[in-house]
């Protein structure tokens, strides 16, 4: 076995997390509160460290760059959610983050999303795969098309649509089934080799 105290802490802390397979108990609690309380600290400490002192302490004490005062203040308001009676204030950077996040994204959203996926679909050539391709997105977008009734020829390529959306939501929720499974793997192996060295 393990003689490093923190495999310990790690091994023990992992048994709490899987002891929820069996019925939600104290020790997944402790375990569930230590994660988020550690995970907000460390949050804290990085935005303290990586962006509060660099980008705005310094500009403003020792570069002049008084222009950041603004966004600095912005920013502040967000510690209004802690008082009840001023949480209203929270909404303004919030609004301004969304507002500033969807204007940044939706070019490149558009680009890689939906240009790229048109371009995929109209220049891939003709080969197999790209004939299953076209007819793909062509009966995908003809199921979501509510503006004509699904009946016969409609009705037909509709149905063919939603063929491809569950072989999309298979495949996806597959990856995501292995995802965790590799997850899962990956601590079952902590714990037999790192903490209690049954495996080699």
């Amino acid at each position: 076995m393990s003689h490093d105290i923190w495999v310990w802490v790690a091994a023990l802390l992992t048994l709490c997390i899987l002891s929820f397979l069996y019925k939600d108990n104290p020790f997944y609690k402790f375990a569930e509160y230590l994660l988020i309380g550690v995970a907000l600290g460390f949050g804290i400490a990085i935005v303290w460290y990586n962006i509060i002192i660099p980008k705005i302490w310094i500009p403003l004490r020792y570069q002049h760059q008084y222009h950041l005062f603004i966004p600095a203040c912005l920013g502040s308001l967000y510690i209004c959610r802690l008082f009840p009676k001023y949480a209203w204030l929270s909404r303004w950077p919030i609004a301004f983050s969304l507002g500033a996040s969807i204007g940044m994204s939706l070019p490149l959203t558009l680009q890689a999303g939906i240009f790229k996926q048109v371009q995929s679909t109209m220049l891939s050539g003709f080969s197999i795969s790209a004939i299953i391709a076209f007819i793909g997105v062509v009966a995908t977008l003809i199921y979501f098309y509510f503006s004509a009734e699904h009946k016969g020829f409609v009705g037909g390529v509709a149905k063919t649509g939603i063929w491809y959306v569950m072989i999309s939501f298979g495949a996806i929720f597959g990856y995501t089934v292995m995802a965790r499974m590799s997850l899962i793997i990956g601590r079952f192996e902590f714990l037999l080799h790192n903490w209690l060295g049954v495996i080699k």
